[in-house]
């Protein structure tokens, strides 16, 4: 369970910012007073932290990191 969650977390990060980018290119809706391409980006590059966090907490975790 704990490897496929951490292939999750691995690969969201490059699939969202990466793969999904023609899905996501849109202007409208505006939020937050972006167009929904910006502040889908700027929303990556906050959640990106967290699941490096979290690829590090799991190998933490396991002992693979001392």
């Amino acid at each position: 369970m704990r490897k496929v969650l951490l292939i999750i977390l691995i690969a969201l990060p490059i699939i969202s910012q990466l793969i999904a980018l023609p899905f996501v290119n849109s202007i409208h809706p505006i939020i937050v007073g972006l167009p929904f391409f910006h502040f889908w980006l700027v929303l990556w590059i906050f959640l990106t932290p967290l699941c490096t966090w979290g690829i590090y907490a799991l190998q933490k975790a396991e002992g693979s990191i001392d």
